[in-house]
């Protein structure tokens, strides 16, 4: 018996009879949908530690709190620098037929500032416990905020690309 609820993906792409350049046109719509949730995230997250340091028990961070600080806030400007990227990327080449281009680039852009996301996610964490448990109690934090991440924002997509067969097979 074949299982309609998951049709092998040359089906699917065979029953949307698209042309390439609508499949590209897709895969940008696709791809802007998922950098809307993460320019979200990443701007809040942002925006947070921005204003940290004109909090009055800023001052009171030890050096080390304070490079963990700053690393992570780095990490959060680039995290947003990347996933802002490919709005910039697509007005740039607007009307220059780059779609192909432009959907590949901002593929690449958005999973580095995933991954820059995670990292200044994991700072944020070790940053909190760290000031409010100490440094063991941060580190295992962090430790384990970034175990989760990786599995679901990594290996879980990764299992799952895996089992799903390949749409060029």
């Amino acid at each position: 018996m074949v299982d309609d609820a998951q049709p092998d993906r040359e089906s699917v792409d065979d029953q949307r009879r698209e042309t390439p350049l609508q499949r590209l046109d897709r895969n940008w719509v696709d791809l802007l949908q998922e950098l809307r949730v993460v320019q979200t995230g990443v701007q809040i997250l942002t925006g947070f530690l921005v204003v940290l340091p004109f909090q009055s028990r800023f001052e009171q961070l030890t050096t080390l709190q304070t490079t963990i600080y700053l690393v992570t806030l780095c990490l959060a400007v680039l995290a947003m620098g990347f996933l802002i990227a490919p709005v910039s990327l697509h007005r740039l080449l607007f009307r220059r037929h780059a779609r192909q281009a432009t959907v590949d680039i901002a593929h690449r852009l958005a999973l580095v500032g995933i991954a820059l996301l995670a990292a200044s996610i994991v700072g944020v964490v070790l940053l909190i416990f760290d000031v409010v448990l100490g440094g063991p109690a941060g580190l295992v934090a962090a430790g384990g905020a970034a175990l989760v991440l990786v599995v679901l924002w990594a290996a879980l997509p990764l299992a799952v690309r895996e089992r799903s067969p390949h749409p060029r097979r």
